[in-house]
């Protein structure tokens, strides 16, 4: 058992939440139940997640896209009043990591992706959110070993055949962060989204291009955060994956 307070404080210091200008806050969103036993993992704070937890009875969700994003209606109204009163309603702490949580060089989502992808030498690129690595294969291989960890057949912008040695790599929607994998002379740029103009500009530079879905490539930082913290804290944790195809 740990307080609310407690893991919300281990989680900003373990992630280095403050080193982040994000999108939305880091941290404990929605406050519940001051003691936490149970803690249930998810990548996105939807109604759907939100009735899981409460058939559960989990004392915090744990998600990667939560609440209150900058640019959006402040009111709380429609189905961020729905979600909120059900979250309240039954005492459930909110937790939402982003950013911090994409970035970890333990848990976060990219180095996530490349345990899974069997990607050498994963670092970040810089300050920045993109990830370089090493593999010996090709596009087509890769798009395969790629298919077989995320159970989702990725977009594939490029001979299948094109030997791949430097990768880059960004979870979520980051197909504007091309151009980081284009200055290192990557052979292949994954992540989760693709835009109309990612694959003319991959093709005019060289450059294989992979969609493999954002949910898809951010369903496990999240998980590992709560793995770790089940162990760190002697909490019961369970993931639920609200399936996504986006």
């Amino acid at each position: 058992m740990v307080n609310n307070k407690t893991l919300s404080e281990y989680c900003h210091a373990y992630l280095n939440v403050d080193a982040f200008k994000d999108y939305s806050p880091n941290g404990l969103q929605v406050e519940g139940r001051s003691d936490i036993q149970t803690i249930i993992s998810g990548v996105s704070a939807n109604q759907d997640l939100i009735d899981r937890a409460i058939d559960e009875k989990t004392d915090a969700l744990f998600v990667h896209h939560g609440f209150f994003w900058k640019g959006e209606d402040q009111r709380i109204t429609g189905i961020k009043k729905n979600r909120i009163k059900a979250l309240l309603d039954n005492n459930i702490n909110l937790f939402g990591y982003h950013l911090p949580l994409d970035a970890h060089t333990e848990v976060g989502n990219n180095f996530q992706l490349a345990e899974r992808f069997g990607i050498k030498n994963p670092t970040p690129i810089g300050d920045t959110l993109v990830w370089k690595g090493e593999v010996d294969t090709t596009l087509g291989a890769l798009s395969k070993t790629i298919e077989q960890a995320l159970s989702r057949k990725p977009l594939i912008f490029g001979n299948e055949d094109k030997p791949l040695k430097t990768i880059a790599w960004c979870s979520g929607g980051a197909q504007n962060y091309m151009d980081h994998a284009i200055d290192i002379n990557a052979d292949c740029f994954i992540t989760g989204e693709v835009s109309e103009q990612n694959p003319a500009i991959a093709k005019e530079n060289n450059i294989a291009f992979i969609a493999a879905g954002h949910h898809a490539t951010e369903r496990y930082g999240v998980q590992a955060l709560c793995q770790h913290l089940s162990e760190k804290f002697n909490l019961k944790h369970q993931f639920i994956d609200i399936d996504n195809t986006v």
